[in-house]
């Protein structure tokens, strides 16, 4: 176990008709070009979003759990800036952190928001670096169906705030239900604050932090249509056809191999997207 005893995260995948997917405010605030200055040797690097995305990238509880095998019973630092995406995989990562056994330190470097706010928390040690937030807010979801479907995924949701908060409280200090009422609020919480109100041990210097504007390509971009094509109720497998067909043969092409047009078509389509918004 890491050196903390901290609270398991029991997650049914069953959810009826709702789908977890990166919040289009997290998106926003997202920068991927933020990053580790030094990756040392034991370290895992999270700088995508939680979950696997269509083209095979995002961060996956199955890379961490082969990174956590690489690793072997050492310290491990996590390196994090993610705008979060599927709780479940967020909650199996933490989980996985939680049991590992040697001490665990998160470093936070951009942004550690929704499912990744709560890996942040499996650490013994939390680092904030300047300008990094943590976003806390209840199991947020895109839901389809009739109202029988959304009220079936409403009461499946609500174990998993209940699960959260007290995974919050534990690290904070803070009562269950005040950090219940943090995430009712969907709070961002910078690094001072983050600090003073427990939930982060320390701050991480400037100059362990840079910025690879290479890193990002049009990933940014791609994630943003995704979250409009979801919030506009299209599945995530109509989804993922779509952007197939736009990047044929192309699947890193949101990544840092992007193909020059790739970037040209998201956009458009996130303009085509935003248009259609009703």
């Amino acid at each position: 176990m890491s050196l903390l005893t901290l609270p398991a995260i029991r997650a049914d995948h069953r959810l009826g008709a709702a789908q977890f997917d990166v919040r289009p405010d997290a998106l926003e605030r997202w920068h991927p070009e933020v990053r580790a200055a030094v990756e040392g040797e034991a370290s895992i690097s999270i700088y995508d979003s939680i979950g696997e995305s269509w083209d095979g990238q995002g961060f996956t509880s199955k890379r961490m759990s082969a990174a956590l095998r690489s690793i072997g019973a050492r310290d491990v630092v996590v390196n994090v800036n993610s705008p979060g995406g599927d709780f479940f995989e967020g909650v199996a990562i933490y989980n996985m952190l939680r049991e590992h056994k040697a001490k665990v330190t998160i470093r936070v470097m951009g942004l550690a928001a929704s499912a990744a706010s709560v890996i942040a928390m499996a650490g013994d040690e939390i680092l904030m670096g300047d300008g990094a937030f943590l976003m806390v807010h209840n199991a947020w979801a895109v839901a389809i169906g009739n109202r029988h479907d959304m009220a079936d995924a409403a009461a499946r949701l609500e174990p998993f705030d209940a699960a959260m908060a007290q995974v919050y409280a534990s690290r904070s200090g803070l009562s269950v239900a005040e950090a219940a009422a943090l995430m009712d609020k969907e709070t961002w919480i910078n690094s001072t604050q983050a600090v003073e109100d427990g939930f982060a041990t320390g701050l991480i210097e400037r100059a362990d932090i840079t910025q690879d504007t290479k890193a990002q390509g049009g990933r940014k971009t791609l994630a943003l249509v995704e979250a409009s094509m979801a919030r506009a109720g299209h599945s995530r497998a109509s989804r993922r056809e779509v952007f197939k067909s736009l990047f044929p043969g192309t699947p890193s092409a949101a990544g840092d191999d992007a193909m020059p047009s790739a970037g040209e078509n998201a956009a458009l389509l996130l303009s085509l997207t935003n248009a259609l918004k009703v």
